[in-house]
């Protein structure tokens, strides 16, 4: 890999403790089951994205490598170990995600929900950023049931271009992601909407730019930029490494094109340094 892609692994006081609370509470994170490279990063910094709802995801997207297959149900407890990680970590902003749940009537909607109020609970002050799966058949009813957790940052990924989805995404639909976003802003107009695209897959300046201009086009406030990584034997190839230079060219267009807050870089990734403002 370029020299710009070499960083350490994770060290220190605060990564050890960070480990150690996950560890005891029994939660998952994106950041070990993606394989992430800013895992030390960010655990060295107190901060870590809370993968809920299993491990397991009923989809096989081939640029991943969080397991797939037929998960197990919602586990109860696990709004209250989030809510004490929380505590434990004394966290100020803290980033959801999950994994597809497609064997789910509400596509775990109801589990986010429940995460959020528990939490809030105990830490009335934090504040909460999701990052959903597409809710393929219950959108509407998904939102509906979010809204009961409002505010926060509304986060969902359209990964890469519409070109390359049936060799990165197959699982997904670029026109059912648009329209998540979409509802999500109509339904709560003062809620930030986010989304994010791995580069190095094969896409080219056109394909990208018109993303971006289709994003804008239905609202959409907050971007991330990152180059995709291989994070197992059995993903996707990378099929080339974007310069630095040329994530703060995208930069530049995608604020030039009204997006509020964008990170664009080789590192970045849709949860990475969410708590800036």
């Amino acid at each position: 890999m370029p020299q710009w892609l070499k960083r350490r692994i994770g060290e220190g006081e605060t990564f050890m403790q960070t480990h150690q609370t996950l560890h005891e509470l029994g939660l998952e994170t994106i950041c070990t089951n993606a394989n992430c490279p800013n895992k030390g990063d960010c655990w060295s910094r107190g901060t870590a994205t809370v993968l809920i709802l299993g491990n397991i995801c009923t989809r096989n997207c081939r640029f991943c490598s969080v397991g797939h297959g037929r998960p197990l149900p919602p586990d109860a407890t696990e709004p209250l170990r989030v809510a004490a990680m929380a505590n434990k970590m004394g966290l100020k902003y803290l980033v959801i995600t999950s994994v597809d749940r497609d064997d789910l009537k509400d596509g775990g909607a109801a589990h986010f929900r429940d995460v959020i109020q528990q939490c809030r609970n105990e830490i009335p002050s934090l504040e909460f950023e999701l990052l959903v799966p597409d809710f393929r058949d219950c959108q509407e009813e998904a939102i509906a049931i979010l809204g009961e957790a409002l505010p926060f940052i509304f986060g969902h990924n359209i990964e890469t271009v519409p070109a390359l989805y049936s060799k990165a995404r197959p699982g997904g639909d670029y026109r059912r992601s648009l329209d998540l976003l979409e509802k999500a802003k109509k339904a709560w107009p003062r809620t930030q909407t986010k989304s994010s695209l791995m580069l190095g897959l094969g896409e080219t300046d056109e394909h990208l730019m018109h993303v971006l201009k289709d994003l804008r086009a239905i609202g959409c406030d907050r971007l991330s930029l990152g180059q995709y990584l291989k994070p197992s034997k059995e993903s996707l190839e990378v099929e080339e490494f974007v310069t630095p230079e040329k994530f703060e060219w995208w930069r530049q267009q995608a604020l030039a094109l009204g997006f509020s807050w964008v990170q664009s870089s080789p590192f970045t990734r849709s949860s990475y340094h969410a708590e800036e403002k």
